[in-house]
């Protein structure tokens, strides 16, 4: 299935704009976890049971499952959340920005290997960087804009003519060169809501994937007037460690889907 139809069904059918992010550090695992070699699986699995039905894709990030050389714990993840919650798109995030034939094993890796139906990039290599992700035009290809990290400014907020700063030449260029597929989103942080809404203008109803809400500080009401389609949609509103840490013991998946029932009703009521 197209990631897009499948991210869009998700958003009718679970009525949720929330994209749950699986940063798994095993310092923060509960106790009853503690040295099992299975461990970054069986938390990562415990969230995505409790929460499926309340969001609208899940969102592995690669480097916690590399540092601890738990890549085949990903691969079991990924596969798992295909296999029992068909139809939840999975974004690997792994901002990738390569050229030629690296960029090629890149894509290879995220949609081959891993499964994933979408990948974050980072475009500031230009098209040849990106072309080898766009090689696949059922898988989403979403590309770095406002980043929600404080230095995201120093380049990306430069003038680069006329008064277009770089991120808006980054979301006019996917918008109306690289979005041949209609598989390409961009990342635009919710610290930023005057930059969400100015993207959402350049690039009419692609998908945006915004994280920095809960632990980062962005306002859930701020982002959705901001990014919202007409419809309601275009969002994949992004909670990480407040969802994931929301409990520490053996019931944490419980305190999870709390956390994200209340998080995905918080958005929904501002749509």
């Amino acid at each position: 299935m197209h990631f897009m139809t499948a991210l869009g069904a998700a958003w009718q059918r679970r009525n949720s704009l929330l994209c749950v992010g699986l940063d798994p550090d095993p310092s923060r695992f509960p106790v009853h976890l503690a040295g099992r070699p299975d461990a970054i699986l069986e938390f990562c699995r415990g969230i995505v049971d409790a929460t499926a039905d309340l969001v609208c894709c899940f969102k592995p990030q690669i480097a916690y499952f590399a540092a601890q050389r738990a890549e085949d714990q990903l691969e079991a993840l990924i596969a798992h959340i295909h296999e029992k919650h068909p139809g939840t798109p999975v974004i690997l995030d792994a901002k990738r920005g390569d050229i030629g034939s690296t960029a090629e094993q890149y894509a290879v890796e995220a949609f081959e290997r891993f499964r994933a139906d979408a990948i974050t990039v980072n475009p500031y290599m230009g098209r040849d960087s990106v072309e080898p992700y766009l090689a696949y035009p059922d898988k989403g290809v979403i590309l770095l804009c406002r980043t929600s990290n404080p230095g995201g400014s120093d380049l990306q907020f430069l003038d680069v003519g006329g008064g277009e700063k770089l991120y808006e030449r980054v979301a006019r260029l996917v918008a109306e060169e690289w979005n041949a597929s209609g598989n390409c989103g961009l990342v635009v942080g919710a610290t930023f809501p005057d930059e969400i809404a100015r993207v959402r203008a350049l690039t009419g109803d692609m998908p945006l994937l915004v994280p920095g809400i809960g632990a980062q500080g962005g306002d859930i009401a701020a982002t959705v007037a901001a990014g919202r389609t007409a419809a309601g949609t275009g969002l994949m509103i992004n909670s990480s460690r407040a969802i994931l840490y929301a409990g520490k013991g053996e019931d944490y998946a419980d305190a999870a889907r709390r956390t994200a029932l209340e998080t995905r009703d918080a958005i929904n009521a501002h749509r």
